[in-house]
């Protein structure tokens, strides 16, 4: 089982690098306030993603599948499909409406080393579960 991984200045570098991209959201980039087109959204959007647990590249059926599960477990909250992108590099992730802690504790069950936090106009941010 893959653990999740203390992040390094590579890392984090690139979580802060990356775009993230959800139906229904505009451009999310850490650091960033949110460009809204009308009402700003209350409470907390998590993007959360199931692929390469622990940092650790899997391989694509194996990525597919554990997002099936993440789909499953995320039955009866909002969520919108979306993907995480810096140069060539993808992943996909759900963008959902959820508490944060409940958000962490998905992360977790997936073993994911963070998620990105949009909260209303505030700069989206990353919280690390290491």
């Amino acid at each position: 089982m893959a653990a999740i991984v203390p992040p390094t200045p590579a890392i984090h570098r690139s979580y802060r690098l990356s775009t993230y991209h959800v139906a229904g959201l505009p451009v999310i980039r850490i650091g960033y306030r949110p460009h809204w087109r009308g009402r700003v959204p209350t409470g907390d959007i998590v993007l959360l993603s199931a692929c390469n647990p622990g940092g650790r590249l899997r391989p694509d059926g194996w990525n597919r599948r554990m997002m099936a599960h993440l789909a499953r477990a995320l039955h009866g909250l909002p969520h919108a499909l979306g993907e995480g992108r810096l140069g060539r590099w993808s992943e996909p992730l759900y963008g959902v409406r959820v508490e944060l802690a409940r958000g962490l504790g998905l992360a977790r069950r997936f073993r994911q080393n963070a998620v990105v936090v949009v909260h209303g106009n505030r700069p989206a941010r990353l919280v690390y579960l290491a």
